[in-house]
């Protein structure tokens, strides 16, 4: 009866958020959606316009879509599509921008790789609802021009970022909070997660084989055979750069892991990665608190515990510990999802004015200075975890 209770909350918590965005995103003055709404509601009409936000919504109500047959979000992907195929695509050089002005002009023009990851998880997503070829054509353009310019024939996996004619830069990071390291942890789990969802639309030999590496890569260099966290900064050579834990990317790739050797239809791979999954969890369940919540990261060396409790982490969590409650029948992860869930209702869903907050500080109170929408701030996390809840219970 508790699963029964919790799957409809879900899903009327999946309506919430999609209704949401309806009625909030979109940039009525200048097409597409708009780049930023503070915390207040107040939306900032001359913000940059963010290559993974447009991405991810487009994914979102694809993915939103094909669950539901609702045409109100299919409307909403055909419009992130037309948006990205007309102003984030570099129709030059190839390949997508990582931000546009308020009006679509580029604005940085950089060839970030785990922007391109998500737009490629957003096409092949938006193909399934649609089977408009363009729409399979730019994902595997995007797909092939990854395989081109970021890989690293020398020494393996993907290197981070280049410049707008595809030349290497200085600066790779992700965002101002990064290290600058040549190749992470995070880009590569999206580039899986995007290679996975192009290779359910096309199952062609070099992706399958490429899915395949990037396991392999993970199984061998990713994960700490010891600790069983995911390692998160590399050298070129793949030399440690970093003993910070993400217990919210830890989470999250327990599951979007198994999906990928579930995909290969291996079953010595998939065997596998129920093992790494469950081992995974059981070392995020050092950053699990009382309360329902997931710390967010841990820096092993300096013994530095960074408690604040952020929105994305508590979505991915629900799901990292729902797939392993899958694979291991032990009732004790089905509890945390109820725990999680119990928290974000009471600590994360904005009642007043809709959506989720970014999050709260191990005081509670709220971070009140971050996004409702933004660069990072997206309907992906929250909305594929409700998708993903619904769909497995």
């Amino acid at each position: 009866m508790k699963l029964v209770k919790f799957k409809t909350e879900i899903k009327q918590e999946l309506d919430n958020i999609l209704q949401f965005w309806i009625d909030n995103s979109l940039d009525n003055i200048n097409g597409g959606y708009v780049g930023k709404m503070d915390n207040e509601g107040i939306v900032h009409q001359n913000a940059e316009k963010g290559g993974v936000l447009n991405a991810r919504i487009l994914w979102t109500f694809s993915a939103a879509y094909n669950q539901t047959n609702n045409e109100k979000y299919l409307q909403m992907a055909h419009r992130a599509y037309q948006y990205i195929n007309q102003f984030f695509r570099d129709k030059t050089f190839g390949g997508t921008y990582w931000s546009v002005d308020t009006i679509g002009n580029p604005a940085n023009t950089r060839k970030q790789i785990y922007g391109l990851a998500f737009m490629i998880y957003g096409l092949s997503e938006y193909y399934k609802a649609t089977k408009l070829p363009v729409a399979l054509d730019f994902s595997i353009e995007l797909y092939e021009l990854l395989e081109l310019y970021s890989f690293d024939k020398q020494n393996g996996g993907y290197f981070e970022a280049f410049s707008e004619e595809w030349n290497t830069l200085e600066d790779l990071r992700l965002s101002e909070k990064d290290r600058n390291d040549p190749k992470t942890m995070n880009t590569h789990l999206h580039i899986i997660e995007a290679y996975v969802n192009l290779y359910n639309i096309w199952e062609n030999e070099k992706l399958k084989t490429k899915i395949k590496y990037l396991l392999d890569l993970f199984d061998k260099k990713i994960i700490n055979n010891e600790t069983k966290h995911l390692t998160l900064f590399f050298s070129e050579t793949w030399e440690k750069q970093s003993d910070v834990i993400s217990y919210g990317h830890d989470i999250e790739a327990t599951w979007l892991l198994f999906e990928a050797a579930e995909v290969l239809k291996d079953e010595d791979l998939i065997r596998k990665w129920k093992k790494n999954a469950v081992e995974i969890t059981k070392a995020v369940c050092d950053g699990f608190n009382r309360d329902g919540s997931l710390n967010h990261e841990y820096d092993s060396k300096t013994n530095h515990l960074d408690s604040h409790r952020e929105w994305w982490v508590s979505a991915e969590a629900m799901v990292g510990f729902y797939n392993t409650y899958q694979i291991t029948k032990d009732e004790i992860y089905l509890e945390k999802v109820f725990h999680l869930w119990d928290f974000i209702k009471i600590h994360l869903l904005d009642r007043q004015k809709g959506e989720w907050f970014w999050g709260v500080f191990d005081n509670y109170l709220r971070m009140n200075k971050e996004d409702k929408i933004g660069f990072w701030k997206c309907p992906y996390h929250n909305a594929r975890a409700c998708m993903e809840l619904i769909k497995r219970i």
